[in-house]
């Protein structure tokens, strides 16, 4: 999953600041430029990688048969009021609840 977001972001020339995988969803704290929108980076990192992990898992596959592998929306907001720390301490508590790496 982790080389999969890379990837895209490099094509889309987003910056991953920081991230959490966890097993039912992603948290990503990126920078955007202004020429891309949200929903086209959003849209093409969860087709993307829906794509490729069905057609490297056979039992994903068989089990997302005819379904969405991803959930049909995403939330998505701005630093705006908060601080990077803020967001960063948000995203080190996550990991650490569920105990998932931050390399994303």
């Amino acid at each position: 999953m982790r080389e999969i977001i890379k990837q895209v972001c490099d094509e889309m020339g987003v910056t991953i600041i920081n991230g959490a995988l966890s097993r039912d969803h992603v948290h990503m704290f990126v920078e955007i430029p202004p020429h891309v929108s949200v929903s086209d980076f959003v849209r093409r990192a969860k087709g993307r990688s829906s794509r490729k992990f069905k057609q490297e898992f056979e039992h994903i596959r068989r089990r997302y048969w005819g379904q969405r592998f991803w959930g049909r929306g995403y939330f998505s907001t701005t630093a705006g009021n908060i601080t990077e720390d803020v967001v960063m301490a948000y995203l080190d508590r996550h990991i650490a609840k569920n105990g998932f790496s931050t390399s994303v």
